[in-house]
């Protein structure tokens, strides 16, 4: 077992996706406003939007799903396709391990998302189902990002906070590590070349915006509840694998057990929390599953998506699971049987 060769895995998936949430993030808080007002007009438009948030990497499209669901902007339909489009934290990792199949898997979830929330809203009218009331949920201020990059940027460089210090030295250093090869020590890779581009663009953007939005957003929220979590879940499923007997054996099992393993995938993804569904992106990576099961998983699970929904009202953070798991079980069912 290499605990470094892992440890060295898990770090660079990491700083992936620390990069990948912060530029998500600021393009969320800077589009806002030109995406609330996309919404107005034909139903369908609540679909599409819906699902392209939550195809998005990560958990911020289905917050901002959830955050105009709440105050009435989009209907439970696209609620619900929006949370299928959505696949959390693990995007990012699954781009950072084949982001070709990735892709398919989020344009699948996109076209998904718009069917099935098109189609929920047939089924919960039939049903009586009334979407909640409207309440207030965190608002996302553009104005927090800054007018001119660098005007800002030489403003908060002349007397630099300490949190602005900080996190200037984390960038430093992060550049460092990628630059020098000591995540990928081989060359000059694909992976490589993405991270340096990815922190120089974070470096630039966390550096200009406001004292708030670095403390709040990039800081507290991307780093210490996102990035952190992914990082200690990446290591735990890549040091899981490496335990593992020879591949060979496992994947034996694995297929003698498939069915079990595509049920045990929904299941999981009844769980609002990224991190437990990693299992199945790592298995994938490692040709022990089909595309079928990981799609399963994608779909269903919605990483931390739901759980501010789950703040408004319980009852239909239920119903948008169990749409989720029916619709998932038949669409992932079909692929299974296709022998996807």
């Amino acid at each position: 077992m290499n605990v470094l060769g892992v440890f060295r895995s898990a770090i660079t998936i990491a700083i992936f996706v620390f990069s990948m949430m912060v530029l998500v993030d600021w393009l969320n808080v800077f589009s806002r406003g030109g995406m609330t007002r996309a919404l107005r007009g034909r139903k369908w438009r609540e679909y599409v939007l819906a699902s392209f948030l939550g195809s998005t990497p990560g958990c911020l499209g289905a917050f901002m799903n959830v955050s105009m669901y709440v105050h009435g902007l989009i209907g439970f339909g696209a609620l619900v396709g929006g949370m299928i489009a959505t696949s959390g934290d693990e995007a990012y990792v699954m781009f950072s391990l084949f982001p070709g199949k990735a892709l398919l898997v989020f344009g699948g979830l996109l076209i998904a998302g718009v069917f099935f929330g098109f189609l929920s809203d047939l089924i919960a009218k039939r049903l009586g189902i009334v979407p909640c009331e409207a309440c207030e949920l965190h608002e996302l201020h553009p104005e927090e990002l800054g007018d001119n990059t660098l005007v800002s940027l030489a403003n908060n460089l002349r007397r630099p906070s300490a949190i602005r210090i900080a996190f200037f030295v984390l960038m430093v250093a992060l550049l460092g590590i990628s630059v020098l090869g000591l995540l990928e020590p081989t060359g000059w890779g694909w992976m490589r070349i993405t991270l340096v581009v990815l922190l120089s663009s974070v470096a630039l953007l966390g550096l200009s915006s406001s004292e708030h939005y670095l403390r709040e957003h990039i800081i507290a929220h991307v780093l210490f509840r996102h990035t952190l979590r992914v990082f200690l879940w990446t290591f735990g499923a890549l040091l899981v694998m490496s335990l593992l007997p020879s591949q060979g054996l496992v994947e034996q099992f694995i297929q003698s057990h498939m069915l079990w393993v595509f049920l045990f995938a929904g299941l999981i993804g009844l769980i609002p929390e990224s991190g437990p569904h990693l299992i199945f992106v790592m298995m994938f990576a490692n040709g022990l599953i089909p595309f079928s099961v990981l799609f399963l998983s994608s779909f269903v699970q919605d990483g931390h998506g739901m759980l501010p929904l789950l703040s408004v009202s319980v009852r239909d953070s239920i119903r948008v699971k169990v749409f989720n798991l029916v619709f998932g079980f038949v669409v992932g069912g079909a692929l299974y049987l296709c022998g996807v």
